[in-house]
């Protein structure tokens, strides 16, 4: 069986640093971590060790424009991510599968680089987007959680503001092709169908087992129209007529927004490097985390990020320090946790986002032997603030090797 010996391990769901004398899995689980004393923080003389962390969960993806790297430069979020003109579907229109394919595979295999072992994708183009998705999947080893929107909105600006139409039968056939194609639904905005159409994609993807999502609140248009059109803002509209397992964005969200996200026991997931880049107001971390909100973090686009969750967690944990104002929250390990254990309640079953034996042996080695990392005072915090890609000396989803720094071993 294959063992790291001699390491520290981010043990259960706490993610308690241990010391760890043998950490060891077979096939796709984890058999054996013997544990000693907890320790946070190594000496100055110490030569430091490898660190065992679970493997990373990025649960807001658009990795179809990772082909598209920076290109919405300039732009607003209108003009460069709405459809049907928005600059991301005229350019997606453009590609074969066969120039797009190695790109979003490319893509994949620098979130493996970077420590992460899953990622939830917001698919643009329908069923065959979400089945070009599932090839580089495959292809990269991250595995793929893949939520479908329609090629185009299958309504009608005037059909949208009378708010009353029920989806077309071309509609909810190339909507059963999606489902079968995805692992659930996502759609833009609330704005995006009617009434209707949103009770008929709750039942529907109720009864064939699928995720819902949605993006809400991330800008005050988005909530503005809602209004406008049914007097409701987006994120209760959600909530009451969709159900939705993922509230993407939050980024205007009032303290009554919030307090209703959490009386409702929705997780939210936040994209702070985004909402930064496109130069939305910042996601309100430090009020979501003061409510008890269960969150989760993404990069977004691939055309506005890098899909790294060690620089996602990096820029949220001091974004979330400047809202509390002091220098003693959040504990960074609440900040870790957006991107491990809380995607329990999303995913559940083998996704636990924590390591204990028995549980999926799916984590990453980090070399904390590297000068800026060996002499840590906080071994959570290194993690968030000092961990870059060259760190990363393995990742492993299921026991199997997605990524391995060259000399690695086991």
């Amino acid at each position: 069986m294959p063992t790291i010996a001699d390491c520290v391990v981010l043990h259960g769901p706490e993610l308690t640093p241990f010391r760890c004398r043998r950490f060891t899995w077979e096939r796709d689980t984890l058999k054996a971590i013997e544990l000693e004393d907890p320790v946070q923080s190594f000496s100055s003389g110490n030569q430091g060790t490898r660190v065992i962390i679970p493997g990373l969960y990025n649960s807001h993806t658009h990795m179809g424009d990772s082909v598209l790297p920076d290109g919405a430069t300039g732009l607003t979020l209108e003009q460069g991510f709405f459809r049907p003109h928005g600059y991301k579907y005229r350019e997606l229109a453009k590609l074969t599968e066969e120039e797009h394919l190695p790109h979003v595979t490319a893509h994949l295999r620098y979130m493996a680089r970077t420590g992460t072992v899953c990622h939830l994708d917001f698919r643009e183009q329908g069923a065959p987007g979400a089945r070009l998705l599932r090839r580089a999947s495959e292809q990269s080893g991250v595995q793929s959680v893949i939520l479908g929107q329609f090629n185009s909105v299958p309504f009608s600006a005037d059909q949208l503001q009378a708010n009353q139409a029920a989806f077309s039968e071309e509609a909810r056939a190339e909507l059963s092709a999606l489902l079968d194609a995805a692992d659930g639904f996502s759609e833009s905005t609330m704005n995006d169908l009617t009434d209707a159409a949103w009770r008929e994609l709750r039942e529907l993807t109720r009864t064939r087992g699928k995720l819902r999502a949605i993006h809400c609140l991330e800008n005050a248009g988005y909530r503005d129209v809602s209004l406008q059109i049914t007097g409701r803002g987006d994120l209760i509209r959600a909530i009451e007529l969709y159900d939705p397992h993922l509230i993407v964005h939050l980024t205007v969200a009032n303290a009554e927004e919030i307090a209703l996200l959490v009386r409702a026991g929705k997780t939210g997931v936040l994209n702070p490097r985004a909402n930064a880049n496109l130069g939305l107001p910042l996601p309100p971390v430090a009020a979501l985390l003061s409510a008890g909100a269960n969150l989760l973090l993404g990069t977004d686009n691939g055309l506005l990020n890098s899909p790294s969750m060690l620089a996602e967690l990096d820029f949220t944990y001091k974004l979330a320090k400047s809202q509390f104002g002091d220098a003693l929250r959040p504990d960074p390990t609440a900040i870790l946790k957006m991107a491990t254990t809380n995607i329990r309640a999303v995913l559940g079953g083998d996704h636990y986002g924590y390591l204990a034996e028995g549980l999926p042996a799916s984590f990453a080695v980090l070399d904390f032997r590297q000068s800026h990392l060996r002499a840590s005072r906080h071994v959570t915090a290194s993690v968030l603030t000092r961990v870059t890609p060259e760190d990363v000396l393995a990742t492993y989803r299921l026991g199997a090797a997605i990524w391995q720094a060259p000399g690695f071993t086991v």
